[in-house]
């Protein structure tokens, strides 16, 4: 082993350590997500991993070298699935504050003094968490160019016949407030069929041009090693008011069965796994 490369093992070993001894006492500080980064580069490195999401959305630079063809407009593609995770996973648009290390960022602006009243309870409460009024979700409504129909997890997006499908995923960031005339999460994700494809028909257009990017799929799963599925992003700008209540409704039954908000992904930063955008 050459001095250079054993070095670089000896301090991967270091901040592995350190992050394990940190997510033991529970505590996500700036050095373990430095080192998180530090194994995902180490563990992706030569590879040949396309390129991964969640990223800054207002850096275009990019040198992954594994191009892939986008996937189609949405509309021309079938909805397979849709969930959420507690804060945006990306950074940009109206959602750049952040909620602290390994939690991705919340909603940057201010709500009204009755749009933060709390609620009695907090919903979509399980052993994962729960969420509040005032807490940002950022929605991936997942596409599919399989002939499939809307189910459980991304499972949903393969079928027999079509196994490595091109993926689409439109992502918009919502801020909970306590005010029933906000938007409805139930009507948000009702699915149906429009021109032959299944469809959120009711997924806002109201939420600016969205930065579009070849990526992966996200969740803290892949803190540390490279996601293998390439998908085309869409994420919007905006962050639109949900309705909290309406987000407990749809948690405690919906057809997708999520009853809780996801965790995130850390924002990757090595050029070498993110994709230039256009």
């Amino acid at each position: 082993m050459g001095i250079k490369l054993m070095a670089t093992a000896i301090v991967l070993t270091a901040v592995s350590s350190l992050a394990l001894a940190e997510q033991s006492s529970g505590v996500a500080t700036a050095a373990n997500l430095a080192a998180q980064n530090a194994i995902l580069s180490s563990n992706t490195s030569g590879k040949g991993y396309g390129p991964q999401s969640p990223r800054d959305l207002s850096s275009k630079s990019g040198s992954n070298k594994r191009l892939f063809n986008a996937a189609p407009a949405y509309q021309n593609m079938n909805l397979c699935n849709i969930h959420m995770h507690k804060n945006a996973e990306h950074s940009g648009g109206e959602f750049t504050q952040f909620a602290g290390y390994g939690s991705g960022y919340k909603y940057a602006g201010k709500l009204s003094a009755s749009e933060s009243q709390p609620l009695a309870q907090q919903v979509c409460k399980n052993e994962h968490g729960s969420l509040a009024v005032g807490d940002t979700i950022e929605v991936h409504y997942v596409h599919s160019s399989a002939q499939v129909k809307p189910g459980p997890t991304l499972g949903a997006c393969l079928s027999e016949s079509l196994s490595n499908p091109q993926l689409r995923v439109e992502a918009q960031v919502y801020v909970l407030v306590n005010d029933p005339a906000a938007l409805d999460f139930e009507s948000l994700t009702k699915t149906s069929e429009l021109n032959g494809y299944q469809q959120a028909a009711n997924m806002p257009k109201n939420a600016g041009v969205p930065v579009g990017y070849a990526g992966s799929t996200t969740g803290p799963t892949y803190n540390e090693k490279g996601s293998p599925l390439q998908v085309s992003w869409n994420v919007y700008p905006k962050v639109l008011k949900v309705n909290t209540e309406t987000v407990g409704k749809w948690c405690a039954d919906n057809m997708f069965k999520e009853d809780h908000a996801h965790g995130v992904r850390n924002l990757v930063q090595d050029p070498e796994l993110l994709s230039k955008i256009q």
